[in-house]
């Protein structure tokens, strides 16, 4: 086949799994080239080092309001500058792929929106590999955007309120526009592919739209178990953002009994006011927070084969690739029972799976410090259970399939 790839992935989960894909597809046989616009991090396992990838032009005007009452449409302005600006490249880019005389769209995920209206511009099966929906549009992170202001409150200036209106009806307003267009945009393909069960109910749930799960792999080449003797030291993988669950960890670690664990925790990307209050509470509770961010994929894996064990706690994570990439290289889990990770760690298999109570993983961490021999085999276990359920060679098996059947079905039409 000659497969035209989109996205515009941040570094993290999803590019690895593009990564993984698009270096399956080739070493068996069939042509990639990708597009991608410059917001894409081309610099964390960079595609252009293993196909053609050309970088189309993302650019938008941003609305600033003159005065207080005209003010409170910016979001909205900003929104329809960036999906029109988006709606641009999308169209330069499926000008490219139509004229290039490919079989079929391998479509991804994009940071900003999630899903593009790259399938409605271009002429052949389309098919998209979506990792969630906007999840801040459909869950409460902390608080869903829809619900309306609270009352007016008694003594409260109408005037004042009336700005606060006015701004939040700009925001909602915005928002909406945006779940428009992902629900439409989503429409445009002929079949969109999900990483997990979870991630399949949360589409149905915000577009109405059943996917197809396609589970991903992790690359044994890279994430290998070397034999290396465990460190009093728990490891942390994921982006330091709130989501991801670092505080509720720390909390956790500072109610083992002393001396504690170091905590070190590997991060991609983290945002510097959450990074900075981690850190403070992690003084405050004794405990030895050390992050690493960016680093090299050796490192991490030599991480992966010294600590005790790998602690994972986001909320409603759509699959949980970090707990394979830990067990691959033989360390057990203590992760939170949401989301996909209930189809990646089976509880007493791989790893132990917790409610998220900082009491419950503390308890399920001190079992794993305290008890080597159990861990160890949970560790070995995982290896195993990576090799015979979630190599890459099976991931890419499963797209490989998928896509041959939207080309033959589309060819049988």
């Amino acid at each position: 086949m000659r497969i035209a790839v989109w996205h515009n992935l941040p570094s993290g989960g999803g590019k690895r799994a593009l990564d993984s894909h698009v270096r399956g597809l080739v070493a068996r046989g069939h042509s990639v080239e990708s597009w991608c616009p410059p917001t894409a991090d081309s610099s964390y396992l960079p595609l252009g080092e293993i196909i053609p990838e050309r970088t189309k032009p993302l650019d938008r005007a941003s609305f600033v309001g003159r005065n207080p009452l005209t003010r409170w449409i910016g979001p909205y302005k900003d929104m329809t500058a960036k999906l029109a600006a988006m709606d641009r490249h999308c169209r330069a880019c499926a000008d490219e792929i139509n004229a290039g005389g490919f079989d079929v769209l391998f479509a991804n995920s994009c940071m900003f929106f999630r899903t593009t209206s790259i399938g409605r511009h271009v002429a052949i099966p389309r098919l998209l590999y979506l990792q969630e929906p906007f999840r801040w549009l459909y869950e409460a992170l902390p608080r869903l955007p829809w619900p309306a202001l609270p009352a007016l409150r008694s003594g409260e200036s109408s005037v004042r309120y009336l700005k606060r209106f006015l701004k939040d009806l700009g925001e909602v307003q915005a928002l909406r526009i945006q779940a428009r267009e992902e629900v439409e945009n989503a429409r445009g393909f002929d079949t969109i592919l999900v990483n997990s069960l979870f991630s399949r109910e949360s589409v149905l749930r915000a577009y109405g739209i059943s996917p197809k799960v396609c589970y991903l792999g992790v690359d044994t080449s890279v994430f290998v178990n070397q034999q290396m003797p465990r460190e009093n030291f728990v490891v942390g993988l994921g982006a330091i953002t709130p989501e991801k669950g670092v505080a509720l960890v720390i909390d956790a670690m500072s109610r083992l009994p002393a001396p504690r664990p170091q905590l070190v925790w590997i991060g991609n990307i983290s945002l510097p006011s959450h990074l900075e209050g981690l850190q403070r509470s992690a003084r405050s509770k004794g405990v030895d927070f050390q992050p690493k961010l960016a680093i090299p994929d050796k490192d991490v894996v030599s991480l992966l084969n010294r600590a005790a064990l790998l602690v994972y706690a986001p909320r409603l994570e759509p699959f949980g690739l970090a707990p394979l990439e830990a067990n691959a290289c033989g360390l057990p889990v203590v992760a939170v029972a949401e989301g996909g990770v209930r189809e990646t760690v089976a509880d007493g298999v791989n790893g132990l799976l917790v409610d998220e109570d900082p009491s419950a993983m503390a308890e399920a961490i001190a079992r794993l410090l305290r008890d080597r021999g159990y861990a160890t085999r949970l560790g070995l276990n995982g290896a195993e259970w990576v090799k015979g359920k979630w190599s890459v060679d099976a991931s890419i098996d499963r797209l490989e399939q998928r896509l041959l059947e939207l080309v033959d079905r589309q060819r049988g039409r």
